[in-house]
């Protein structure tokens, strides 16, 4: 079982950066896809950005050359990123970070583990 922890979401300004982080533990996945996501009030969940294990990355249109997804792993550390750039209040959601095995790895993959989620809020 993967446990998936995010932070680092907060109130910014339009126009202004924000850095997720996802810290996965546990029995994490040898070949492990990983991948963001969002959840708007009142809209369904949005994929957001994924990255398989070999380093393939895929971004939604709504934020692709704005958001940039990474990872590091080394010693006990299991860690993902979301650097947000030039933040509009389109993409203020509730983040969640999400984990499969090996396999296909994109955003309409079936992923099975999922973190509880931080809150973004893009003020105009």
């Amino acid at each position: 079982q993967v446990q998936l922890v995010e932070s680092g979401g907060g109130s910014v300004q339009a126009g202004g950066s924000l850095r997720l982080s996802c810290d996965a533990s546990g029995s994490t996945y040898d070949s492990m896809c990983m991948a963001w996501f969002r959840q708007a009030p009142g809209k369904e969940r949005e994929g957001v950005a994924s990255r398989s294990n070999f380093g393939i990355i895929k971004y939604s249109d709504s934020v692709k050359g704005r958001f940039t997804i990474s990872h590091y792993r080394g010693g006990d550390k299991n860690t993902l990123y979301l650097q947000m750039n030039s933040l509009e209040p389109n993409d203020t959601a509730t983040y969640y970070c999400a984990a499969k095995g090996s396999g296909d790895c994109y955003l309409g993959s079936r992923f099975v583990s999922w973190g509880q989620g931080t809150q973004v809020t893009v003020s105009s």
